[in-house]
């Protein structure tokens, strides 16, 4: 006989046994668990037998728990009720229709909370709630988070946009500056964004990528991209904008791009899909992701 992975009774006789002790009665235990009063005296009998200890008093209207008996049902209950509160999780989660996304400051603000607006049109019964942080680890209650990186194989992800990297100012800054071509760029202040975990991509890197000298002019350092979008809108400094998360800064003439060059991003947002995460946070990966099959399907 194989050997059981835990030195156990069967779990027959302490579903009966946890019956019986709850009701103080083989009676009760018996319609409770839609078996005969016998058959539930002979789980406890043998219950018994393997323990070498008698559990119940026997009398002539019911059963009493003697010491030992109180002392196995203490810790019978308490294992059945922490198996009970895991399995009610487990299936509240599968059919509960809210959905927790992570998601940095910047992607909320600039790219999803937009797009939420519309999808609850199409799917009021579908809650979202958002986990908004720019630490990139999403909490253990997640079901879905929206990353930066290379594209990670499997169904479990969903591109979600790449776009252009551009260097962007005011109007006014440009003015000031005189700022026509990536020389003059260079020696204008640039408004850094250190985003502690998060590989964006730094000025350096897109000098770099557009084969532009380092820069000569003065800068400084802000820890969030949307304060950094801001500060460029008070004529600040120029600074680096992803073409999808620039809210309608650029459409308004809040920001304009202060040179022509710009570069592809070398990595891509997208959105993950977590373990045991419901129907609903499904529905709106694939949701999130279709403006985009869309567009490529009509060659836009």
């Amino acid at each position: 006989m194989a050997k059981r992975p835990y030195d156990m009774p069967t779990m027959t006789s302490l579903a009966c046994f946890e019956s019986a002790a709850r009701h103080q009665s083989f009676k009760l235990a018996a319609a409770e668990l839609n078996v005969t009063p016998a058959a539930v005296s002979h789980q406890i009998k043998g219950l018994e037998r393997d323990l070498g200890r008698q559990l119940f008093r026997r009398h002539h209207r019911g059963v009493e728990l003697t010491e030992s008996g109180a002392y196995l049902f203490i810790a019978v209950q308490r294992g059945f009720e922490g198996i009970s509160d895991s399995v009610s999780q487990l299936r509240v989660r599968a059919e509960r229709t809210d959905v927790v996304v992570h998601a940095s400051t910047a992607v909320s603000a600039l790219w999803l909370t937009p797009r939420l607006a519309t999808f609850w049109k199409h799917f009021p019964d579908t809650i979202v709630s958002q986990h908004v942080s720019d630490d990139p680890s999403p909490p253990n209650n997640c079901d879905l988070s929206i990353e930066y990186g290379p594209l990670p194989e499997g169904d479990a992800v969903r591109l979600l946009f790449n776009g252009s990297i551009l260097a962007l100012g005011s109007k006014a800054f440009k003015s000031q500056h005189g700022i026509t071509c990536l020389e003059d760029l260079v020696r204008a202040p640039l408004i850094h964004l250190s985003a502690e975990d998060r590989d964006w991509t730094r000025w350096s890197d897109w000098f770099e990528a557009v084969g532009a000298p380092e820069q000569e002019g003065r800068g400084f350092w802000v820890n969030n991209y949307v304060v950094a979008l801001e500060a460029a809108q008070d004529d600040m400094g120029a600074v680096l904008g992803w073409t999808e998360l620039l809210g309608d800064r650029v459409a308004t003439g809040k920001l304009v791009p202060l040179v022509p060059e710009a570069i592809e991003t070398p990595k891509d947002f997208y959105v993950r899909i977590h373990p045991d995460a419901p129907p609903a946070a499904y529905r709106l990966a694939d949701w999130l992701t279709a403006p985009l099959d869309r567009a490529a399907c009509s060659g836009g």
